[in-house]
């Protein structure tokens, strides 16, 4: 696999449908007349036939397949009940496999019980998502997805049900600025876009690495907004392990203590071109240091979910070791079995293996 073929696979969680610019153009923006609601069978909750003038309503996208969407349906509950008699909190299922009948979406719901308490429904053949997701050019950022409606029926807020909080409160006490949310939406929009073009513009100079860092102070000269892109960092950074790993070192360590930065998207950007690297170079242990930093960033971050612990720490063990730094590679690698035993079902060879490792790190630190 080349370095631009990883980067193009590895740069795709921008969104499913990210790396191919977006046939469908968007028709509805905010400040719009909320679309009506077309739902095929409500599972929770009474069933609501339109929206009402005068009271707020929460539009939430979901599937049970998601996680995050999951994560979110305790917290959506508590703001349901905490503005019960001003906001409608409503989820739709979207998204669903073929093979997940309306029964066992509801016997999901009815498997969160109060953890989802709120109305809930099924999309009617697509139309919530052409009429809401895809109308307001929203498929690219997948669900979960949280649409507000003020009371005057129009689409206030479109976001990340984690950022709802504060919204939320500021159109409730009728404080909230349309004109200005709108701004902002089209804002990021714009630099979303500008982002993906910027993706496909370097990832033509992947294999030249001198002539990729001056394509990248050109394109920071004519867009300074571009020095934000967590995308970026890895262009340089994937440079650098090839002209000069200190300082590539000396690079990633001060976008990983640099405030107000993605340190998630970053970090794992970091760790999948030091893999990568790793396969065909012989790597300081400096670079494996900054590795392991951002495998703990990572793992720190909000945002982060991990599949699996076990093999996370494994991992992230490994290079403590190749980094000298054996105290911590120990120290980790009894995580990674911890986590390992924590699973509800977990292999013994795993287990031992796991086991085998932190012995001979500890047998080659006392022996050292």
């Amino acid at each position: 696999m080349t370095i631009r073929k990883y980067l193009q696979l590895l740069l795709c969680f921008l969104s499913f449908n990210s790396v191919a610019q977006s046939q469908e153009k968007p028709t509805l923006d905010i400040g719009d007349p909320a679309p009506p609601l077309q739902v095929r069978e409500w599972i929770k909750g009474e069933p609501i036939q339109q929206m009402e003038r005068g009271h707020i309503y929460v539009v939430e996208f979901w599937a049970t397949w998601c996680k995050p969407c999951i994560e979110a349906m305790p917290h959506l509950s508590k703001l349901a009940a905490k503005y019960k008699d001003k906001v409608s909190i409503i989820g739709v299922d979207v998204y669903e496999k073929e093979s997940t009948s309306a029964g066992k979406i509801k016997a999901f719901v009815d498997s969160m019980g109060g953890r989802m308490d709120y109305h809930v429904a099924i999309d009617d053949s697509n139309h919530m998502e052409e009429e809401w997701i895809v109308a307001f050019d929203e498929k690219k950022n997948g669900i979960p997805r949280t649409f507000v409606v003020n009371a005057e029926g129009q689409m206030a807020w479109i976001g990340h049900p984690k950022d709802l909080d504060s919204v939320l409160q500021k159109i409730v006490n009728n404080d909230w600025n349309i004109s200005r949310s709108k701004i902002k939406r089209n804002e990021e929009a714009h630099f979303q876009k500008l982002q993906k073009e910027t993706i496909y513009f370097l990832n033509q100079y992947m294999n030249e690495p001198n002539l990729l860092l001056s394509k990248v102070n050109s394109l920071l000269e004519k867009e300074p907004r571009l020095k934000r892109s967590p995308y970026i960092p890895v262009y340089v950074f994937s440079a650098l392990l090839k002209t000069d790993q200190k300082q590539a070192y000396e690079y990633a360590k001060s976008i990983l203590t640099e405030p107000d930065r993605d340190h998630a998207n970053i970090s794992y950007l970091f760790i999948g071109a030091i893999q990568f690297h790793a396969e065909t170079s012989s790597l300081l242990p400096e670079i494996y240091a900054i590795g392991a930093e951002a495998y703990e960033k990572y793992k720190d971050a909000d945002n982060a979910k991990i599949s699996n612990l076990s093999k996370y720490y494994n991992d992230m063990a490994s290079w403590y070791w190749l980094a000298n730094n054996k105290p911590k590679a120990i120290e980790t690698q009894q995580k990674s079995i911890e986590a390992l035993k924590n699973q509800k079902e977990y292999s013994t060879s795993e287990l031992a293996t796991r086991e085998s490792q932190l012995k001979e790190y500890k047998e080659k630190e006392i022996g050292k």
